[in-house]
């Protein structure tokens, strides 16, 4: 069996980036997400967010590739917002995401970042490079 420790820091936004996550249910949504990773064998970090996208510190083992990982997060997690919080099917993902490997030395400081989302926000101490990434423009 392999030996890998590789860490990911991901991130994906909600369909045109609306604001679609609800504070309602958006620990739900994240404790799912992380049932999820686990159950496909990776190990969650963190996942955390802001209304209009998500961030995911994760490892992943060899045998998983990465698109597949975040299809599944998305698939799933997305399933499990429209038959469980929100009435109309209007919770969508956007196809696009951005995935960055972070260094083990890093990991911590990694995994803060996304658990402290809201506060970075509101204080725009950011980093642009996990937070802007390409989007579609909303019809």
């Amino acid at each position: 069996m392999p030996y890998c420790r590789l860490f990911y820091h991901i991130v994906w936004s909600t369909k045109y980036r609306l604001p679609l996550i609800e504070p309602s249910w958006e620990t739900e949504l994240y404790g799912y997400m992380w049932g999820k990773a686990r159950a496909l064998e990776c190990i969650p970090y963190a996942i955390n967010g802001m209304a209009d996208h998500t961030h995911v510190v994760i490892s992943i083992p060899p045998k998983l590739a990465l698109s597949t990982l975040v299809g599944q997060l998305k698939g799933a997690s997305s399933h499990r917002v429209n038959t469980t919080f929100v009435s109309n099917q209007s919770f969508a993902w956007q196809t696009e995401y951005g995935a960055f490997t972070v260094s083990e030395k890093a990991l911590p400081g990694i995994v803060s970042y996304v658990k402290n989302q809201k506060r970075r926000h509101a204080e725009s101490t950011l980093i642009d490079m996990m937070e802007d990434f390409d989007q579609a423009p909303a019809p």
